[in-house]
């Protein structure tokens, strides 16, 4: 997902994005609910795109790819190093055709080294990046796959930011770039406990604890030391321990006393005030359901005659809008639309190509 990711922010800033698909169709097609034919998945990665579906297993396929890509500003493609290249759609060829270009290729490893060939997927990362084993260290568990698939969403905002710099390098030199991205690299560059590792620091969990509270649980951000000692020079709590007392018991006795502490509140509202005045960052543990009511929620076509809700794009501007312009995109949906927008091919060019099988649609 971090190819479509990336493509999807660049639709939400304004750009024309073209998704160009296989006749078998994007695996995330059967990804969550399925509304007239869009599975949820899908739709929330491909909203503001246009669509066209290609055979790429056919020469005139590849060649009108290849004329797309000669007057495009960006491609991103997030296959396994040397696809490109064997669909006849390799950095060097598309440079030839378009010097401007700017190539967008994401991988699991990068380009070369000996991991490169591997198939990469977000868990793969998660593993191979050292993820997994810390937060089974942290928790004392056995070791699991985050639910969130980190290593994607960093690999396509890495992919956006190099990208735009590229873009911006391009307007000042007149010659364009390929970007070769590792999701593996991502991960390390956007992991503040990796940082901490690498330079030989202890690793610690730095990140919030949460507590039971009246009301639901809630989180308090911070190393636990900051916590108690915010709650004691504040609130006057107290372990009850003498100074000679272990250190073992302290901790276990402090961490006993903070939580009853919280659950002491007869509700949220003084609890986060009490918090507030220790100067302490907290925040409630919300349902998936409750969290919504807070986001930035679109309302999209759902092509069907209704709507259907999708998160909406993060970017807001003094002076630009920013946002989903379209919903998301039946396979080959745009085929005429977009060579002819995109290429000035005649209508009678397109139907040729979908009698030949090289342009598909649903």
């Amino acid at each position: 997902m971090s190819g479509p990711f990336a493509g999807r922010m660049l639709a939400d800033l304004g750009a024309d994005v073209v998704k160009v698909e296989p006749p078998e169709g994007d695996i995330s097609r059967v990804w969550g609910q399925s509304r007239h034919g869009l599975a949820g998945f899908y739709t929330q990665q491909n909203v503001g795109k246009r669509n066209v579906c290609l055979d790429l297993k056919q020469p005139a396929a590849v060649d009108v790819a290849r004329r797309l890509a000669a007057v495009a500003d960006v491609v991103i493609e997030n296959f396994r190093p040397g696809v490109m290249t064997r669909l006849g759609l390799g950095w060097d060829v598309l440079r030839v055709e378009n010097p401007r270009l700017v190539m967008l290729s994401i991988t699991g490893f990068g380009q070369t080294g000996p991991d490169a060939d591997r198939q990469a997927y977000a868990p793969v990362i998660h593993a191979e990046s050292g993820l997994i084993a810390r937060q089974a260290a942290f928790d004392e568990s056995a070791p699991t796959d985050p639910i969130l698939s980190i290593a994607d969403y960093n690999g396509g905002l890495h992919g956006l930011v190099a990208v735009l710099a590229a873009l911006l390098l391009r307007d000042r030199t007149g010659a364009g770039q390929w970007i070769d991205l590792s999701m593996r690299d991502a991960m390390f560059a956007t992991d503040d406990y990796a940082h901490h590792a690498l330079d030989g620091e202890p690793i610690v969990r730095l990140g919030g604890r949460v507590f039971a509270a009246t009301g639901g649980p809630v989180l308090i951000t911070g190393e636990f030391k900051h916590i108690w000692r915010q709650l004691s020079r504040v609130h006057g709590v107290d372990d009850g321990l003498p100074p000679t007392a272990a250190l073992e018991d302290k901790i276990a006795r402090r961490h006993a006393v903070a939580a009853a502490w919280v659950a002491s509140f007869a509700d949220r509202e003084h609890l986060g005030a009490a918090l507030e005045k220790a100067n302490l960052a907290w925040a409630v543990v919300r349902s998936h359901d409750d969290a919504f009511a807070k986001a930035r929620v679109a309302e999209i076509d759902d092509r069907g005659g209704g709507t259907r809700k999708v998160i909406d794009s993060p970017y807001r501007f003094s002076d630009a809008t920013s946002g989903i312009s379209r919903a998301a995109p039946y396979r080959g949906e745009h085929n005429a639309e977009v060579l002819r927008d995109w290429l000035d091919v005649a209508a009678t060019e397109v139907v040729a190509l979908e009698e030949s099988g090289a342009l598909a649609r649903e």
